[in-house]
């Protein structure tokens, strides 16, 4: 039988930076990752060029944490972004700060980021296996080793760093859930987070491909009340809408809502009216589609007009006064109704996961079953856009790395 003192399951972005840390203390680690490589999620991430982590204070990421922020409290004052930008630079990938405080390597490629990990992994002798753990094995409610689908591997610590649900094809597929939750653990409601949403009705997919910047959203339940609001970018799509400020409003969607969307957010209404008029004079004899050229973008005027039930062959000349109050009011409040989100296999993030409360949340340990750590999204922790999950990832995997290379059984 083989045996390690450290097991860490999934070599992932959490997995590999928990390996990381337990083995700098002499012990002796293994990754075991089902997928013929490790890092497969992290060489996808930021479109390939991955958004490391955020380069601000452990406050600032915490406010970006909308579940179980305060969780992550003592596990981020413990690994801050500062602390992971030095960790990836003293490893040979040198990064750069860029718009919304997000951090990417110089390279701008995923491969140096994976890169560094891995050679952090051989410079603490851990070894990398492929494998795919079926069992995390238990006995008197500590672990004493795993079975995969060809051995049983003994060990004093298990490192569950599996993933969610979202990406599948990289080997999220809720593997570290169904372990958990064999040995007692409480598994909340896995959903995506950070995913595009779809609409009803046709607008959406008529400005199909359009990006808009510099928008202010608004998700407003049918109440009426704000549960959240962006400033950024918004893509529409052939189902709905996406882009960053979507994605994050996408953590805070329950029941049905709607998103407003200010197109022209750095205006006042009476200011845009007096713009509104500078145009409508300026192209008077213009048909009232070729006359919001220089205000709205060309895919959205006729979705614009239609709305407004305004005839597009219409002369400029002769809109009316409320119809220019309403096409303001539209600009100032365009709004689409949410039905829902994408598939979870479609989402940046899974929101849910193993239940905080059963996890000690300075060392990522199981209050349940000595030996067992968490780190990473198998855990009910999920941020925004901007490289607050992966600091998520690598704070608790740092919790936990470290805490199981300095236990004793």
């Amino acid at each position: 039988m083989k045996r390690y003192d450290i097991i860490v399951i999934g070599g992932g972005a959490a997995g590999l930076m928990a390996a990381a840390g337990a083995g700098g203390d002499g012990r002796k680690v293994a990754i075991l990752e089902k997928m013929s490589r490790p890092g497969r999620k992290i060489m996808i991430t930021g479109k390939g060029r991955c958004n490391v982590t955020n380069d601000c204070t452990q406050e600032e990421v915490l406010r970006n944490v909308p579940r179980n922020g305060r969780f992550l409290y003592s596990a981020m004052a413990a690994c801050p972004p500062k602390a992971a930008m030095d960790f990836f630079e003293s490893n040979g990938c040198m990064l750069k700060t860029e718009r919304g405080n997000r951090v990417f390597p110089v390279s701008d490629k995923s491969q140096s980021v994976l890169e560094c990990l891995k050679n952090a992994l051989k410079a603490h002798d851990v070894t990398v296996k492929t494998a795919r753990v079926q069992e995390i094995l238990t006995e008197n409610d500590a672990v004493i080793g795993v079975k995969t689908e060809r051995e049983i591997i003994s060990c004093h610590w298990a490192i569950l760093a599996t993933g969610g649900l979202s990406y599948p094809t990289t080997g999220s597929t809720g593997d570290g859930y169904r372990m958990a939750e064999k040995m007692g653990h409480t598994i909340t409601e896995c959903q995506g987070s950070l995913v595009p949403l779809e609409t009803a009705g046709e607008d959406c997919p008529d400005m199909q491909g359009l990006s808009l910047r510099n928008v202010a959203v608004k998700l407003i339940n049918e109440k009426g009340k704000v549960l959240y609001k962006d400033f950024g970018e918004l893509l529409f799509t052939h189902f709905g809408v996406s882009g960053p400020t979507v994605l994050s409003a996408s953590a805070h969607l329950k029941g049905k809502c709607r998103l407003v969307i200010d197109l022209k957010p750095a205006l006042e209404e009476s200011k845009l009216d007096a713009r509104l008029l500078r145009d409508l004079n300026m192209y008077r004899n213009r048909a009232m589609e070729n006359a919001l050229t220089d205000i709205l973008p060309r895919s959205m005027i006729p979705v614009v007009l239609r709305r407004l039930q305004i005839d597009p062959s219409m002369q400029a000349n002769s809109l009316t006064k409320q119809q220019r109050r309403a096409l303001i009011v539209l600009m100032k409040g365009f709004s689409v109704d949410i039905v829902g989100k994408r598939p979870v296999e479609e989402a940046i993030i899974t929101s849910g996961g193993v239940k905080v409360s059963e996890v000690e949340p300075k060392t990522m340990q199981s209050k349940l079953v000595k030996g067992l750590f968490f780190a990473g999204e198998i855990l009910d922790c999920d941020g925004y856009t901007g490289g607050f999950n992966l600091q998520i990832a690598w704070a608790t995997a740092y919790a936990a790395g470290m805490a199981a290379a300095n236990s004793k059984r």
